[in-house]
Formats: structure tokens, sequence, C-alpha cells
């Protein structure tokens, strides 16, 4: 016979609702880099989209906050195992920044001010799936995680979400980034697992 204390319901899950598989749930939000923290200053800053065919857009700091915004609020996944849920950042879509583009390329690769880069497919920048974010909840994005602003893919492991962005050129071809071009997944899909090639 079970006995079981009244009023006792269980350990509560709703927080581990949404972990993929090896993953912890982090309270605090860690910081991991590939380098030094750049500081770069908004006045400064300049976000291009570069195609296939070498035709630019491109927004200054002012440019770019004057497009519509939105809010998301994504769980994120790092591939060193840690997930933060119900995370709220504010940025502009990639369906905004792209919606002026005539492009066949079916890649993308981030840039990063610090030299970091990282490759996408393009259909997972679109349909609401990624934003260029600024804030992060409700704060200015501060530099340690990748202020003034980054890229935000949540649904791929985080070091999709290029820090410190500057652009994206857009590609033919699937070519490596930094962290690819050492062994890690092309693709980074957390609920496969995807951390490293073969996975």
């Amino acid at each position: 016979m079970d006995i079981v204390t009244p009023g006792f319901r269980g350990r509560r899950r709703e927080r581990d609702r949404a972990l993929p598989p090896g993953q912890y749930l982090a309270e605090d939000f860690p910081v991991l880099s590939a380098g030094p923290t750049p500081r770069v200053r908004p006045e400064g800053w300049r976000f291009t989209i570069e195609t296939e065919t070498g035709e630019t857009h491109a927004w200054t700091w002012a440019e770019f906050l004057a497009l519509p915004a939105e809010t998301p609020r994504v769980d994120i996944h790092c591939v060193t195992r840690w997930s933060k849920l119900d995370t709220e950042w504010r940025g502009v879509a990639l369906d905004t920044l792209l919606a002026g583009v005539d492009t066949a390329a079916d890649f993308v690769m981030a840039h990063s001010f610090d030299g970091y880069t990282t490759n996408v497919p393009l259909e997972d920048l679109l349909d609401g799936q990624s934003w260029i974010a600024y804030e992060y909840d409700g704060e200015p994005l501060d530099p340690e995680h990748g202020g003034p602003a980054r890229l935000l893919v949540p649904h791929l492991y985080f070091w999709k979400s290029a820090k410190w962005v500057r652009g994206l050129t857009l590609s033919l071809a699937d070519e490596p980034g930094f962290w690819e071009s050492s062994g890690y997944h092309h693709y980074g899909d957390p609920w496969r697992e995807q951390r490293y090639q073969g996975d």
C-alpha cells in the first residue's frame, strides 16, 4: 500500500517542461565567449546585409532603432548544456530586415565585430524565428551578452546567436563558421543534440 502525505503533489515539473535532452536549467545568464568582449559604441555600429551578388543593404544605429521592433519571449539553449527559459528580448525581426532583399541564397554567414562567424540556413532566420536583438529583460543589451546588438536564433544552440553582430552575408553554399570549422555541428538543433559533427 502506498503512503502519501496529505498535500503532497510530487515535484513540480513546469520549469523543466521545455528542456532539450542533456540540458539543465540555469537561473542566471552564463557568459561564454570565444575571445575578449569588444566594446562597440552604438554611434559606430552599422549593420549590413550583403547578397550573393554583392548588393548591400545597411543601417546605422539610429536607422535600425527606427525599424519596427518585436519583443519575443523565448527559451535559449547553450551547447555547454545550460538552458534558460522565458527570456525576453527586444529587437528587429530578420523578416523585416530581409523584406527588401532580392536573393536566391539558401545560407547565411553571420559576422561579428570581434571576427566571430557562424553559419545558419536562411530558412531558419525567416517566419518569425530570428531577430537582431538590442535589449534583454527590458534593458539595453550588456556588452558581455553581445551588446549593442546580437543575432537571436533561439531554436538552435546559442553559439548560432552571434554576439556583437555587424552583418550577414547571403550565400548559395553552406560554409562553416568559427565553431563549425572546429568540429561543432553545422546546424545545431538542441532537440536532436547536434553539438558536434556526426551528432
